[in-house]
């Protein structure tokens, strides 16, 4: 077989494989996030909730509160609950990029653990 036809027909084959992949579905998420039970709409619709009736501290003020502890960035953030009680959870990443887990009393505001 000519180099030029091996290669035609390399072409074509990756060209379906892509294509292939390309039409899979994507993966779904998992049903359930966190140990409150809801999903990540329903969390957040608590959180904001929470905050609006005074329950809650704004998840921005703990944010701002961890940043001036540990200069770093939010990788992401939720309402869990935690020995009965509701608790931010927090995984941050530090300035020198080592993640950090911080459970923060969602009602005080009050950091209860870094991991």
């Amino acid at each position: 077989m000519k180099p030029t036809l091996r290669l035609l027909f390399a072409v074509i084959a990756l060209a379906s494989f892509a294509g292939a992949a390309a039409r899979a579905d994507p993966p779904q998420p998992p049903e359930r996030y966190d140990s409150l039970g809801a999903d990540w709409g329903a969390q957040q619709n608590e959180a904001r909730r929470g905050v609006k009736q005074g329950r809650y501290v704004p998840l921005a003020r703990v944010i701002a509160e961890i940043n001036r502890r540990t200069p770093g960035y939010q990788l992401d953030a939720g309402l869990e609950e935690a020995n009965g009680k509701p608790v931010y959870r927090v995984r941050w990443a530090g300035s020198k990029g080592h993640r950090i887990d911080y459970i923060v009393d969602a009602v005080s505001g009050a950091i209860l653990s870094a991991q």
